[in-house]
């Protein structure tokens, strides 16, 4: 293993492609397309597809066996993040503003306002347990007409082209009315937050108290490591790229 803090930049065999382990978990890979803050595919992000520690790719099986005879799955919109990502945010904080995405992502902040309370230089993503997940409606899929389209409004209202239960805020709600106990909220937001919170806790996952999507299995494999491999599609039906360590 590389030194503490270290990138590596070849997926070790510690890791796991997520549809591996439980292909009925939802992926909605939000850094992979355009639509997310940035507005555009996030560099590192060559594939749509979620990669994770085994331990937590597990975790997140059984947690997904726990919900469903409930009528809903699990869906992520985020797993390993490589540490160029992270690089590639801190960069575009320095561009000008997209507005359709400021009113989108951030309506009432400034960029300078997102790192590090919300946007982190160096993300816990890239160590291989953080993940950002949400619950579905089983059978339930994305909007793909919505989502082409420019969200009529901001993140504070939710997002009309996601199946994700009511929430209060859409995905990447870079607002207080995203963290995970807010006021403004409806009943039944209230109460989506808080079996999402319950099973994500029941398997080992800690919530970020700034975001409601964002968990991290614990105790984390790799606690100080910053992983740098490139998201590449899978090959072949399973098993990840062929060039693992």
């Amino acid at each position: 293993m590389s030194a503490a803090g270290t990138p590596k930049t070849i997926m070790p065999n510690s890791f796991v492609y997520l549809r591996d382990v439980d292909p009925t978990i939802q992926q909605d890979m939000r850094y992979a397309g355009s639509d997310n803050f940035t507005g555009g595919p996030v560099p590192g992000y060559d594939a749509p597809e979620c990669i994770l520690v085994r331990e937590a790719a597990e975790a997140l099986k059984v947690a997904q066996a726990d919900i469903k005879p409930m009528g809903y799955a699990l869906k992520v919109y985020d797993c390993y993040r490589p540490a160029r990502a992270a690089t590639a945010f801190v960069v575009w904080s320095t561009e000008p503003d997209d507005p359709d995405a400021k009113r989108t992502h951030y309506p009432n902040l400034s960029k300078s306002d997102l790192f590090p309370k919300y946007i982190a230089t160096r993300s816990g993503h890239s160590r291989g347990a953080t993940l950002d997940v949400t619950i579905v409606p089983i059978g339930s899929a994305p909007s793909p007409a919505e989502a082409d389209h420019v969200k009529p409004e901001p993140c504070t209202e939710g997002d009309p082209a996601d199946n994700s239960l009511a929430l209060g805020t859409g995905f990447d709600c870079f607002d207080v009315k995203a963290n995970t106990v807010t006021k403004g909220l409806t009943p039944e937001e209230e109460r989506n937050r808080q079996l999402l919170l319950k099973v994500m806790s029941r398997h080992g996952f800690q919530n970020y108290p700034k975001e409601i999507w964002h968990y991290t299995f614990q105790p984390e494999p790799f606690p100080d490591t910053y992983f740098d491999f490139p998201i590449l599609p899978l090959r072949g039906s399973g098993s990840g790229p062929s060039d693992k360590t």
